[in-house]
């Protein structure tokens, strides 16, 4: 499974740097020198090269992080092989992703990452089935399982240990607890 971790923004000055939006918790660890890449192909077309008019380029299936800084609260990225203001600008909306494997599982036994619950079987204490996982939202005061009910329509649980008292990985499980009418919503 990918991971988007970002999209790469505007140039920045006229080396090739360029800004990315950073949608990882862990950027130095995503981005840090010699970090592989790979663009997401459906948000790299074609694109005219600024600085040979006639010319189209492909923005390329990997790229390898040659540095990193921050500036103002923006991640700024010099990618190998971007050398210039106008190579910058043929990258810019790329999206930039990762193998869900290459990312190390959360040491504490009660973190998980995104990609570990998606697809969960949501079931209540008594083990009747609710539904599905079907993406995590971040929200300001918890994190949300949505979850796709049998009905086809979606419940947003919040993700805490009050309502969420268990996660059973190995068994494809979630056990929720959810007050009354929190479903119905």
């Amino acid at each position: 499974m990918r991971l988007i971790v970002g999209r790469i923004g505007r140039p920045h000055g006229i080396r090739g740097e360029v800004t990315v939006e950073v949608r990882t918790d862990e950027p130095e660890t995503r981005f840090a020198a010699g970090s592989v890449l790979v663009t997401d192909p459906a948000a790299s077309p074609v694109a005219p090269a600024p600085s040979a008019p006639g010319h189209l380029v492909r923005v390329p299936d990997r790229l390898t992080v040659e540095s990193i800084r921050w500036h103002q609260g923006r991640l700024l990225v010099c990618f190998e092989g971007v050398v210039d203001r106008d190579v910058a600008e043929v990258l810019r909306d790329t999206i930039l992703t990762v193998d869900s494997a290459d990312v190390a599982a959360p040491t504490d036994p009660d973190e998980f990452n995104d990609h570990q619950l998606v697809g969960l079987t949501v079931v209540d204490p008594a083990g009747e089935t609710l539904g599905e996982v079907a993406r995590i939202d971040h929200a300001p005061a918890s994190d949300l399982l949505v979850v796709r009910r049998p009905d086809g329509r979606t419940a947003l649980i919040p993700f805490v240990k009050a309502i969420v008292p268990e996660v059973d990985l190995a068994g494809g499980r979630v056990v929720v607890d959810p007050p009354g009418g929190l479903l119905d919503l």
